[in-house]
């Protein structure tokens, strides 16, 4: 019997044990620093209370539970020997196998700004999407209980990243505030809370046409996102922001989607990695020198028709998952290995209610507007893990959406959310230059 150790239970990790599992003569040891699969396109949702963190995390002995041929082991891989295609933990655990596959996915890229990774919140996982929740709701809750501290930026939310991450939050954000503030906390003025979307490039979604681009500029500045535009972060402190324009925007809740690079195991394996941290990978998925050692999904550089690498997206994770166990039982039966080819499914944005973007197919066919929402929806339902996560979510989605009720709205980390209103906060207005040319988005 074959022995497969797979680092990572994110979309790579986990599809490639699922359909490895079908072969009773393959072991499999899949490690992840969580028991839970998180779907990370829906993360935003929590954060914006319109989901709730089961909705989108799945127990990975739950959902490999009838293949009896595979051990789930909770532990955060910190080292790798890849010649003897070993995974050792921080608890000291070691699991060596006939093959190692490497799906151990990203974390947040701050590239070096100045206070981010202390200040800023990143929404990249289950406990990120919870941890913006909880400031998001404290900081309603604070200045529903004082006014004054409005003066401070209490209702200020600034996003730093124009991709679909930074996108989706901001609308999501944006139809929170209306939602909840007019309802929910009457006391509190909504024309006082502010989201800024500050992106270096001169578009959000960089990767979509133009019309993609401007028609999600203008819903985000219909539902009152101020786009800053062709600025960065110069400089993130515990209450402010300064752009590289010298606009130094009060807020106690500033979100960064700015960039991902791969987990940090990458940079303790002995060889040198590629862009972002990635490993970059040989056509099959393999690494170069290293025979039954394959790397996937976000950790891994992966090229595509023009020779760019792929982007970090749930359909290349889970392509690549598929195709590893692919090649993993070619190798065991001694046919040989096929080259990775990408299936384009096309790219998504939601930009809030009855508004999005879908790009579909390889030949991007563009969607905007209830159409863009519709596909939006039904594919994310579709890539859940489970039958009961499907039909929970989208119950849970036609609820808001028909009944304009959000749920989750519990403030149940309080020790997490508290706020320190005291110290270099001095009560301002925002300070708004005049914009360069080209630097905002009108609609």
């Amino acid at each position: 019997m074959k022995h497969v150790v797979i680092v990572g239970g994110g979309f790579a990790g986990l599809n490639c044990a699922q359909k490895l599992a079908v072969d009773p003569n393959v072991h499999i040891t899949l490690i992840d620093k969580n028991n839970y699969h998180q779907f990370q396109p829906l993360l935003y949702q929590v954060a914006s209370a319109a989901l709730s963190p089961t909705d989108v995390s799945f127990m990975l002995r739950s959902v490999l539970a009838e293949h009896t041929n595979v051990d789930v082991k909770m532990g955060e891989v910190d080292a790798l020997d890849l010649k003897t295609r070993t995974a050792t933990t921080a608890q000291g655990q070691s699991y060596q196998g006939d093959f190692l596959v490497l799906a151990a996915g990203s974390q947040p890229n701050f590239f070096g700004t100045p206070g981010a990774e202390t200040n800023a919140f990143p929404l990249y996982s289950l406990r990120d999407a919870e941890k913006i929740r909880s400031r998001v709701l404290a900081v309603f809750e604070e200045a529903d209980r004082d006014p004054s501290l409005l003066e401070h930026g209490a209702l200020n939310f600034v996003i730093v990243g124009g991709g679909p991450t930074g996108t989706e939050i901001a609308g999501a954000l944006a139809d929170m505030l209306d939602d909840t503030l007019r309802v929910e906390y009457r006391d509190i003025p909504i024309q006082k809370a502010k989201i800024f979307l500050v992106n270096h490039g001169k578009a959000i979604l960089s990767a979509f046409t133009e019309k993609s681009q401007l028609y999600a500029a203008k819903m985000l500045e219909k539902r009152g996102v101020e786009l800053r535009l062709g600025l960065k972060v110069d400089e993130v402190g515990p209450d402010s922001v300064v752009l590289s324009d010298g606009t130094k925007i009060l807020s106690h809740c500033i979100i960064w989607a700015g960039g991902l690079k791969a987990s940090a195991v990458s940079g303790e394996m002995g060889i040198q990695p590629g862009h972002g941290g990635r490993i970059n990978v040989e056509p099959d998925l393999t690494l170069a020198g290293y025979p039954g050692v394959y790397a996937l999904g976000d950790f891994a550089n992966l090229a595509g028709t023009e020779g760019k690498p792929l982007a970090q997206l749930a359909s290349v994770a889970e392509q690549t998952g598929k195709w590893c166990a692919k090649n993993i039982a070619a190798d065991i039966h001694g046919s040989p290995r096929e080259p990775f080819h990408y299936r384009d499914l096309g790219i998504m944005a939601m930009i809030g209610r009855n508004a999005a973007v879908a790009e579909v197919g390889a030949g991007r066919h563009e969607l905007e507007g209830v159409f863009g929402f519709a596909a939006w929806v039904g594919v994310h339902v579709a890539l859940l893990s489970t039958s009961r996560a499907k039909v929970e979510t989208f119950v849970e989605w036609a609820w808001n959406y028909f009944g304009r009720n959000r749920g989750a709205q519990i403030l149940d980390r309080t020790g997490e959310a508290r706020i320190q209103w005291t110290g270099d906060t001095h009560p301002q207005a925002v300070d708004q230059p005049e914009a360069e040319p080209g630097a905002r988005v009108r609609s």
